[in-house]
């Protein structure tokens, strides 16, 4: 007699067969199905029914209203709300209203972008929660620092912003090597 219990290895199919729940056009399972651009969730009934969906929905997710709190656009009731960029505040009236504003406010460095000299450098948060600096010019300078923004120029090369990097202050420039201690 072997050791090996044979019956876990006799799965019938998929261990998830059922994971996915039914087709809402057609009625018949959903199952992960393959393509040249990876997997998605397909509907069992294909070639008949052609419904499919993302492995991983980025749809938006409403977290609390705000109640209380309306829409400047539309008098709607506002939400906090997650998205694929993190959390924001939105119009609870979306498709038909658009308004969206972040939950915490740009703080300004009250520095000139060095690039376009039109804009502001102003700290922004990415998806991670990391801090960075870009102009508030953007899309149409794409200006952007990974520290904290000191508003003098390079004595060196003349670029008009340094930054604050481990206790120093250097000449962002790549190709200048000021640095001086942060007093």
């Amino acid at each position: 007699m072997s050791k090996i219990d044979h019956s876990l290895f006799s799965a019938h199919e998929h261990a998830l067969e059922d994971a996915f729940g039914d087709c809402p056009d057609c009625g018949k399972p959903l199952h992960i199905k393959n393509s040249k651009s990876g997997p998605f969730i397909g509907c069992t009934g294909y070639p008949d029914c052609h419904f499919s969906k993302p492995l991983h929905d980025k749809q938006t997710t409403l977290l609390k209203l705000l109640d209380g709190v309306t829409c400047p656009e539309c008098d709607s009731t506002l939400a906090i709300k997650k998205g694929r960029f993190g959390m924001f505040i939105g119009c609870t009236n979306f498709p038909e209203c658009h308004y969206i504003s972040p939950i915490k406010q740009q703080e300004d460095t009250h520095v000139t972008c060095p690039k376009c000299k039109k804009g502001q450098l102003a700290s922004r948060t990415n998806k991670y929660g990391k801090q960075f600096f870009a102009c508030d010019h953007y899309p149409h300078c794409r200006y952007v620092l990974n520290f904290t923004p000191v508003n003098e120029a390079c004595p060196d090369c003349g670029w008009a912003v340094l930054i604050k990097k481990k206790g120093q202050i250097c000449c962002p420039q790549p190709g200048c090597g000021f640095k001086k201690d942060d007093k």
